[in-house]
């Protein structure tokens, strides 16, 4: 990656004294990261064992909290006919699927909308494949 970030580990101490850090900073870190095209289409190239190098084919689709009331993913992407959604997680979360299926459908509508398609044709309205990843990098098993 050609990004270099520094970031201040934030610590939180609860009732117990227990020390940890905070997450959010995981999660900003990698959104920052994966903002960029080059480093982006780096990643999707490593994930996927491909050598593309077109950054303008990639166009990002990152869901924002403030447009789609409290919905936000790390970063979703549309690259060829894919439709990416990568998550990074540093605690374990079983409803990572049904977040997923949620964001993908948020991803898609603003699709359908931006494409001007009839989901109501007769005609078969064609979309994107989806792909779902989801980072993990906690110490939980």
């Amino acid at each position: 990656m050609t990004n270099s970030v520094t970031i201040e580990k934030s610590f939180h101490s609860d009732t117990t004294g227990t020390v940890s850090t905070n997450m959010k900073h995981k999660d900003v870190l990698f959104r920052m990261i994966f903002s960029d095209k080059k480093d982006l289409l780096e990643l999707y190239n490593a994930v996927n064992d491909t050598d593309y190098q077109d950054m303008d084919a990639l166009t990002i689709t990152t869901l924002e909290d403030a447009l789609y009331m409290g919905y936000k993913n790390d970063i979703s992407f549309l690259f060829g006919e894919m439709l990416s959604l990568y998550e990074h997680q540093s605690t374990p979360n079983p409803n990572m699927p049904l977040r997923g299926l949620l964001y993908f459908a948020r991803n898609y509508q603003a699709y359908i909308d931006r494409n001007h398609l009839d989901i109501y044709s007769s005609v078969l309205q064609r979309i994107p494949l989806p792909q779902y990843i989801v980072f993990y990098n906690g110490t939980q098993v």
